[in-house]
Formats: structure tokens, C-alpha cells, sequence
């Protein structure tokens, strides 16, 4: 798919991964609509170009409402790049008692079902796209993280959510096959997102230290260049990719 006929729904684009995606598409020509809970995401969209859906991925109503919305403003949907998340931390038995229930489900509903959420539902306006040749409809690309295989202490809650997403995509890629569309997902280690950018200087040094080579911290618009790299390759289908500089967390 040349990177100019991209018709894309990006979640998370507000910031971050999600951010970094959407400037990339655009900046190569293709068409954008973020998706976010957070309004700042009309904001990034004015800055370069796109269209802009307030979204909770985790809600139906508003997921389909945005899908609609995202495909009659760019005449169609062919890519839908799932970034939103978020990150928590609490361990399966801390001092204060075992880990909540609540929060658990919210890991898993944002990072994992709404990940389905939008991916099922963009599924269905990409397969009404005109098929060039092979699996030449469109791309769904998720994004799991090293932690579905190194999960740290206290990541219990995390970690599976991106197991679930790296768990999803070659059967949703053998789903999707007759429907011309293929199914990727991205594990990054750990990249300068608004979340690290807050911590300290030293902390962050520190979290570069244990990367292999290079030996810094990941710049969202790597993970940007990977994603779409995968909408240009046809071949790529059912896989996680690892981007993180040989890191494997201890």
C-alpha cells in the first residue's frame, strides 16, 4: 500500500505512540483521523491535518459512532492503528492486599478489549475497500509491548493485556484473510512517551542503561516509522514485532 492512499484511524493519537503515528501517515501523504478520549486531540489534529473523533475505545456506541464518523470524513477507512492504553502498576499481593479487581479490569478493557473494540469494527468498513491484489484491502497494526514477555513485578495486570493483543493476531489475521486484510501488532520496549518524559533525568538514564544497543531510550516516531513500514510491506501478516534495542527486562 503506497503510504498516499492511506486512509487511517489512529487511537491514542493525542500523544505519544499514537501522536508520533498520525504525523508520520500524514507527513507521507496519507489521511488521518485520531481517536481519543483526551480533547487535546483536536488540537495535534489541527496542527497536522487530520480529523479528529473524541472516543472511548472501551465504550460500543462510542467506537462504532467514531468508525462512521472516521470513514465519511476520509471516504473510507484501509488502516486502523491501535495506541491507546495505558500502564499500571500493582503487584498480584502488595502490603496493603492482593491486587484490585478494578483495576485489573480497567488494564484489560482499555488495553485489550478496546483494542477488539475498534479493531472489529474497522474491520468491517475495511472490507469494503476495493482490493488491489493478495491481502490488499487494508492493515490492522496493534500494540502489545515487551512486558507480554517480560513482565516485570507488578505488571501482572499489563502484561496481560499485551499478551492478549500478541495472543489476537494470527488468528484475527486467519480471520480477516478472506476479507483481503491483514493483522500486525508492534511491541515496543520502552519509548520517551509523555508518561517517561515526567520522570526524572536520572531514572530515565537509568532505564537506558539496561537497553542493548542503542543504549537510550526508544523516540516515538521509530515506533511511527515501524508502523508504517508495515503498511507498505504486504507480506508482513500475523506477527509481533519487537522494537525495543535487544532489551529483555530483568
Amino acid at each position: 500500500m503506497h503510504i498516499n492512499k492511506v486512509k487511517a484511524v489512529v487511537t491514542g493519537g493525542a500523544s505519544g505512540l499514537g501522536e508520533a503515528t498520525a504525523r508520520a501517515l500524514i507527513a507521507g501523504g496519507g489521511k488521518v483521523t485520531i481517536l481519543d478520549r483526551d480533547a487535546k486531540g483536536a488540537d495535534v489534529a489541527t496542527q497536522i491535518g487530520a480529523d479528529f473523533v473524541q472516543t472511548d475505545v472501551t465504550d460500543e456506541t462510542s467506537a462504532q459512532a467514531a468508525i462512521t464518523a472516521a470513514a465519511k470524513a476520509m471516504g473510507g477507512i484501509n488502516v486502523a492503528i491501535n495506541c491507546a492504553g495505558i500502564a499500571t502498576g500493582e503487584k498480584t499481593l502488595g502490603r496493603e492486599g492482593p491486587h484490585s479487581l478494578a483495576g485489573f479490569q480497567r488494564t484489560i478493557d482499555i488495553n485489550l478489549v478496546g483494542s477488539f473494540n475498534i479493531a472489529r469494527l474497522a474491520a468491517e468498513v475495511i472490507a469494503r475497500e476495493e482490493p488491489s491484489k493478495g491481502c490488499g484491502r487494508g492493515v490492522i497494526i496493534n500494540t502489545a509491548s515487551i512486558a507480554a514477555f517480560d513482565g516485570q513485578k507488578g505488571q501482572a495486570a499489563y502484561a496481560a493485556s499485551k499478551a492478549g493483543i500478541a495472543g489476537m493476531v494470527l488468528p484475527m489475521a486467519r480471520d480477516l484473510a478472506r476479507d483481503g486484510i491483514r493483522v500486525m501488532a508492534i511491541a515496543p520496549g520502552i519509548f520517551l512517551t509523555p508518561m517517561l518524559m515526567g520522570l526524572p533525568e536520572e531514572v530515565r538514564a537509568t532505564l537506558a542503561r539496561d537497553v542493548t544497543c542503542p543504549q537510550r531510550l526508544g523516540d516515538p516516531a521509530e515506533f511511527a516509522a515501524l508502523a508504517r513500514f508495515i503498511c507498505e510491506s504486504e507480506y508482513l501478516n500475523g506477527e509481533v514485532i519487537r522494537i525495543d534495542g535487544a532489551l529483555r527486562m530483568q
